[in-house]
């Protein structure tokens, strides 16, 4: 039989912290229910984390429905930036493919890859700035969609490379994010600037993004873009922009309004205690034994030359190029190497900031038939049970293993599977290679082992 957790509680819950989602977007959008899930988080500045099920975070998720959204939200951008109105969200394939219907992933895909390529027009001299940890494969998206220059937050310091700008997400587990272009001009050029991340909820964070960077380099045009937009009625984000001389446009490919009860602080803490006394609640960490694994690294199986592997210190359309020409042959080398059998359930498994190589080789992958999910590890702790309507039913947590600046501390991986619950016939673990390290196989490995047959590592150059 399959294990998994307890239920904790009478009723769900969802119910129980009583926060409700409602449609506020208009004709061509898509709802909010169908792309977020709730979940509690373990952080005093916010109980409620919405959790995306098209982002490939925290939901093992189809790769082809997590890049469909990032290009769909990029085409409503390019759309707004040539003062065009956004195209309509393939409401209906979209839905399908959150639903699990692998045949409406691979089209609506398809449809996003040609209609980015079809109807985006040229290429758009703007630059892309996508949010860490959750939004950097997503930015690659959006700025894949616009032809257009890339670069995400870090909260990884990087010593031969100077810090152009900063800002501090407040209500995160993990606040301080830093911007380091190799290219001192990516930020610096007055161009339009376009911000991404995966959920809008009260724009602070954005303004104050927005200001600082106005602050360094000013420019008369802001976009940003999210999957999901749940700001209040009230937001002034659009106005507090205006007020610093630049225009700003908000575009997303869902609307959404937030019901919190007055009690929430209350409910949650509540749930949380209930949860947490039932034995075996929560993460589960490592086995005492860590596994043997083979290591496969990309820089032998066709990865391109000069190309970075990644968006942390700049990423350009000829980078988007120069990946997306080898991409199909470097994911087959990758899955002969690896040994991935037909039809054997295979995830992708990403590591914190680094989601867009992994969401790719997951991408062509599944484009080639086989059966693949793909998600990420993540710094934020949440609450995990197996309750209806919850979307955080399993979880495993194990210690960083990339030295980080800021110290040591807990990552975690989420709807992975439970202990003795094998899940998945291969992962195959992405990671680059300061986190390439002997914590990785103590820790992320071996609470993997027990979850999968067989455990590979995928190192970028």
């Amino acid at each position: 039989m399959t294990a998994s957790a307890p239920r904790t509680t009478s009723r769900s819950v969802v119910e129980g912290m009583g926060v409700v989602l409602h449609d506020a977007g208009g004709a061509g959008d898509a709802d909010p229910r169908v792309l977020l899930g709730l979940a509690l988080r373990r952080n005093p500045r916010r109980a409620q984390l919405l959790v995306s099920r098209v982002l490939g975070k925290h939901v093992p998720t189809d790769p082809r429905l997590v890049r469909a959204g990032g290009l769909l939200l990029g085409a409503r951008v390019a759309d707004v930036l040539d003062d065009r109105a956004p195209r309509p969200v393939p409401v209906a394939l979209l839905h399908a493919a959150v639903g699990g219907n692998r045949a409406a992933a691979a089209d609506v895909h398809a449809g996003a890859v040609a209609a980015t390529a079809a109807g985006g027009g040229p290429s758009h001299d703007v630059a892309v700035v996508g949010f860490a940890e959750t939004a950097t494969a997503l930015g690659h998206c959006v700025a894949e969609a616009l032809g257009a220059d890339y670069l995400h937050s870090t909260r990884r310091p990087v010593a031969d490379v100077a810090t152009a700008g900063g800002f501090t997400e407040e209500h995160s587990h993990a606040t301080d994010h830093l911007l380091l272009p190799t290219d001192p001009a990516f930020l610096a050029t007055p161009r339009p600037l376009v911000l991404v991340d995966d959920e809008l909820s009260t724009g602070r964070t954005a303004f104050n993004t927005i200001a600082a960077l106005h602050r360094a380099a000013p420019r008369g045009r802001y976009v940003l873009a999210a999957l999901v937009d749940s700001r209040p009625p009230d937001s002034r984000l659009v106005d507090d922009v205006a007020a610093l001389g630049a225009r700003l446009d908000v575009v997303c490919l869902a609307r959404a309004s937030i019901e919190l009860p007055a009690d929430l602080a209350e409910r949650a803490d509540a749930l949380r205690a209930a949860i947490d006394a039932v034995p075996g609640a929560g993460p589960s960490g490592p086995g005492a034994h860590p596994p043997q694994v083979a290591r496969l690294r990309l820089a032998g199986l066709g990865w391109p030359a000069a190309t970075p592997e990644g968006g942390r210190h700049g990423f350009g359309p000829a980078d988007h190029a120069r990946l997306g020409a080898a991409l199909p042959a470097m994911a087959a080398a990758l899955a002969g190497a690896a040994g991935l059998r037909p039809g054997a359930r295979t995830l992708v498994l990403g590591t914190e900031e680094l989601m867009a190589v992994p969401l790719r080789l997951a991408q062509e992958l599944a484009d080639a038939g086989h059966d693949i999910a793909f998600s990420t590890t993540t710094r934020s702790p949440a609450v995990v049970t197996h309750d209806p309507g919850y979307a955080l039913t399993s979880g495993i947590t194990f210690p960083a293993h990339d030295d980080p600046a800021d110290g040591p501390g807990p990552r975690y991986a989420y709807n992975v599977g439970v202990p003795g619950d094998v899940r998945w016939d291969h992962v195959l673990v992405v990671v680059d290679p300061p986190a390439d390290t002997p914590a990785l196989d103590t820790g992320l490995l071996a609470a993997l082992a027990d979850r999968a047959s067989v455990l590979t590592v995928v190192v970028t150059p």
